[in-house]
């Protein structure tokens, strides 16, 4: 299961890209460069004395955000006392009716399934779906808490893990991150279906196993 992934850097050594609204936007920007720095472009799961936080756009507060969110989805006001780093699609109703209705999306140029760096053609920019759940601080503010979505693996991420990350195609960003969209049957079969052509086109930019980075 999918427990690293990245926005910049990666085996490639990228810059930062913003064509995923609203990264463009100075604040988002700024946010975005030092979490780069701090965290080298790579997202990891949150711990609980570490508290690394890693980049989502949600639509939770009214307006697309760009704002930084635990990985590890709390229940009630702690992280859940189970594996909760990652969400099967086919259990999202199941397991995650609540947190589903409440969604967001994790920009990323690569992710990582045993030792495998997985990324789009041409390093593209793009989205993983996830489900969020909003938790209160000491301070008054909210603090969101996500689980990334996983489907069955497709084309070459297939012949590493069954699973991968629910990667979107752009046109589907809107529906997902809608607020006022069920987070339904429904929705999840749409978001599967969108993403079957986009997440069969990743491809392997570096494998341990021939000691080599793919260009």
């Amino acid at each position: 299961m999918c427990a690293t992934y990245g926005l910049g850097g990666g085996p490639h050594e990228l810059g930062l890209t913003f064509d995923l609204p609203p990264m463009h936007e100075p604040e988002s920007r700024e946010l975005l460069a030092q979490w780069a720095r701090e965290h080298r472009s790579k997202a990891a799961i949150t711990g609980r004395h570490a508290k690394n936080l890693n980049p989502l756009i949600h639509e939770g507060y009214g307006k697309r955000t760009v704002e930084l969110g635990w990985w590890w989805l709390h229940v009630g006001a702690e992280p859940a006392p189970f594996s909760a780093f990652n969400s099967r699609d086919d259990n999202l109703l199941a397991k995650w009716r609540d947190p589903l209705q409440r969604r967001a999306i994790l920009p990323a140029h690569w992710y990582v399934e045993k030792g495998r760096t997985f990324a789009m053609p041409d390093d593209e920019l793009f989205g993983i779906a996830a489900i969020v759940t909003p938790v209160a601080q000491a301070d008054g503010q909210s603090l969101m808490t996500y689980s990334m979505v996983t489907r069955a693996s497709l084309a070459r991420a297939a012949d590493v893990h069954p699973r991968m990350p629910l990667l979107l195609p752009r046109e589907m960003h809107d529906t997902w991150l809608n607020p006022t969209q069920p987070g339904d049957a429904a929705l999840v079969a749409e978001a599967v279906r969108a993403s079957d052509d986009f997440a069969a086109e990743v491809v392997i930019i570096s494998d341990p196993d021939s000691g080599a980075t793919l260009v």
